[in-house]
């Protein structure tokens, strides 16, 4: 039986495409994996040689995806079945990406559960007169329990299918654009305070100012790959996470100009986020750390020791809130479409489903840091977490492949085409131009696509290799 066809719904404003693709992109990695990497790899040498591959690497492929959704008007569940030649198989792909948007919030969304729990408790004055063991006695006694890790995920899940249910133009754009333009806001307020703080100027330099002595440690290599990594994987592109929101976009503006936008309000975001974090923890003597700890435990020890330190914790966790629920709404938007495009039913009962859906599918993760790890529960190589195997199929495995698939699906006659994808990226009044230069096309079609591999390959060393 033929699924009845429905009107696509479309965005309500170009601002509105924008903020909402760079929400799915800015996410929790940007805030406390940038800065530290940065630092880490050399200061302003990393910042620049992640912004060349930004526009050698993301744009492109992120152009290629919104082009795919603008074409087919259709979410990635079916929007290879539409555009591929007659015989191909490329819709066995739609799979591939739908699989990894749920993996995605599988743990997302247990993170984002404890970004909420935090600004409550940094409002209510938890965190006020504690010690830095005490500090980090919370978050460790926080993920340990279990009704608080599984309430705290349902909370955020709740949230974010009810930002859905209530449309895509009242509900998802809407307060998508509250969010990202408070975000933004918060961003700046919180970069002048660390700027303004007693001693900010040492971590301004560890940050921004070259640091040959940290390239020449780390080498070339691994500082090329750090790059290489960061700048493909904060756009969350591969598994049609961009591609559903060129469905929504109408044919006013061209397609490459939009990709650039959007990879410079996440960078924005991503580079302001260390001009918050450096300042602050070495104005107070504190090491920045990296990954969770330096959001749950390093940040509150900074704002305990700062005037008004309650206040601006509360700021801090705000713009967090922000942050983690533009990629779960965004995403969540994702999974709702998918639905709605295989099966043609409304949008509140795709909600519906799913929400229940994507809490129990969540609930592994949740449980990996309480009962499963006190129960000597663990699945990879005998000492990860749920989120450790999660996160590496996503972002070793899914995030490349799929990249690598809509790649070769815009450039080889195999699949669309060249000409039929730069048709569409350049449909338009405005904007750049994707040009039909014999160069551009030989670097995507052999150049890209060797560098992509050995993004992948890199990765397996770089956690496998001894």
């Amino acid at each position: 039986m033929e699924r009845k066809k429905m009107e696509r719904e479309k965005l309500g404003s170009r601002l509105g495409f924008i903020l909402l693709s760079a929400g799915c992109a800015v996410g929790l990695g940007n805030i406390w994996r940038f800065p530290f990497i940065a630092g880490q790899n050399g200061g302003a040498i990393f910042v620049i040689i992640y912004l060349i591959f930004l526009v050698i690497l993301g744009i492109p492929v992120m152009t290629m995806e919104f082009s795919v959704g603008r074409a087919s008007q259709l979410s990635a569940a079916r929007s290879f079945h539409a555009l591929q030649p007659e015989g191909k198989k490329w819709g066995a792909f739609s799979y591939f990406a739908m699989g990894g948007n749920y993996l995605l919030m599988m743990f997302y969304t247990t993170v984002s559960g404890w970004i909420l729990a935090y600004l409550y408790k940094m409002i209510t004055g938890e965190f006020v007169g504690l010690t830095p063991d005490e500090v980090g006695g919370v978050f460790g006694g926080h993920i340990s329990n279990t009704g608080a890790s599984i309430g705290w995920m349902i909370a955020i899940c709740v949230i974010g299918f009810a930002v859905c249910a209530i449309g895509l133009r009242k509900g998802v754009e809407r307060i998508t654009k509250v969010m990202m333009s408070g975000l933004v806001i918060f961003l700046v307020v919180l970069i002048v305070r660390a700027l303004t703080l007693p001693g900010a100027g040492e971590g301004l330099a560890f940050y921004l100012m070259p640091n040959w002595e940290a390239f020449r440690d780390r080498g070339l290599g691994n500082v090329l790959f750090d790059a290489m990594g960061q700048a493909f994987f904060t756009l969350s592109l591969g598994i049609g996470s961009m591609a559903i929101f060129g469905s929504y976009l109408d044919k006013k503006h061209r397609l490459l100009g939009e990709a650039v936008r959007v990879t410079a309000l996440d960078t924005t975001i991503a580079i302001g986020a260390g001009l918050i974090i450096f300042p602050a923890c070495f104005a107070f003597g504190i090491d920045p750390g990296a990954g969770p700890g330096l959001i749950f435990v390093t940040l509150p020890n900074v704002f305990n020791a700062m005037p008004l330190g309650q206040l601006w914790g509360s700021i801090f966790f705000i713009f967090m809130v922000f942050a983690a629920l533009s990629t779960v709404i965004a995403v969540f938007e994702n999974i709702v479409s998918f639905a709605m495009d295989l099966s043609g039913c409304s949008r509140q009962k795709a909600t519906i489903i799913n929400a229940i859906v994507v809490i129990v599918l969540s609930l592994p993760c949740a449980l990996s840091f309480s009962v499963w790890s006190n129960g000597g529960f663990y699945i990879w190589r005998g000492d990860g977490w749920v989120i450790d195997v999660e996160d590496f199929v996503l972002s070793n495995n899914l995030l490349p492949l799929g990249a690598l698939v809509y790649l070769a699906f815009c450039v080889y006659k195999a699949g669309w085409g060249w000409d039929k994808f730069r048709a569409e990226a350049n449909e338009g009044t405005s904007g750049l131009k994707v040009p039909n230069a014999p160069a551009l096309k030989y670097y995507l079609q052999f150049v890209l696509p060797a560098i992509m591999v050995a993004v992948f390959i890199l990765g397996y060393i770089n956690i496998f290799g001894s």
